[in-house]
């Protein structure tokens, strides 16, 4: 029979290993919710993949922009893009007809005391890109569309959307005639400048509506 000091010998050992074993799996299992809870957090705050996309197209499709990319011979403007005053056409070279060229009256910059909008190389664009009446991934294809940008690739494309000096206007729309400060695209500059690149970056893939 096993005295009892031995006894106690042998229990300690056995002590040790049961303490062990119900470690190791309390550890084992406090570390698959932390994994997870970790998965799930990233998850919901990343940035959704279409978010630089929706942001450069929240710009290009606000009436700053589409008032010049008319379907027709008559650009439009104000804030409910009426078609434009006077009759004015886009001519043979998208900068109007005789008389009454776009120069005539948008000069290098804005003009707060008659309300006339300015900046370098105003014009209309060109009919092979219009986008009145377009969606917005409509939009982005045509953009993408050497065919119908002007012979662009990527690269030129996003100088074109992010240096532009008209491209850039848009955030610097002056007053209308009657003084009122024009609407702003919905989102800020900085923010569209790098949604384009970022949109570029990551393949500039057009999602589908």
């Amino acid at each position: 029979m096993m005295k009892k000091s031995n006894f106690k010998f042998f229990l300690l050992p056995l002590f040790i290993v049961v303490c062990s074993i119900v470690m190791t799996m309390a550890f084992e299992i406090e570390e698959v919710p932390e994994t997870e809870m970790t998965s799930n957090s990233l998850s919901e705050n990343a940035a959704p993949a279409n978010e630089p996309f929706d942001k450069m197209m929240a710009v290009l499709t606000h009436k700053r922009c589409v008032n010049c990319h008319p379907a027709g011979d008559r650009p439009h403007q104000g804030e409910d893009s009426h078609v434009h005053n006077f009759g004015v056409q886009r001519g043979e070279d998208n900068h109007g007809v005789a008389a009454l060229r776009c120069e005539s009256c948008h000069q290098q910059e804005n003009n707060n005391y008659s309300g006339v909008p300015g900046a370098p190389e105003w014009s209309v664009a060109p009919l092979s890109m219009a986008w009145e009446g377009l969606t917005r991934v409509e939009i982005a294809q045509s953009m993408m569309d050497p065919a119908k940008n002007g012979g662009r690739n990527l690269a030129e494309i996003v100088k074109h959307l992010t240096e532009h000096e008209l491209v850039l206007w848009a955030w610097e729309p002056g007053v209308d005639a009657e003084g009122n400060p024009r609407e702003l695209p919905p989102v800020p500059k900085d923010e569209y400048i790098k949604a384009v690149k970022d949109w570029a970056a990551a393949g500039a893939v057009i999602p589908a509506e």
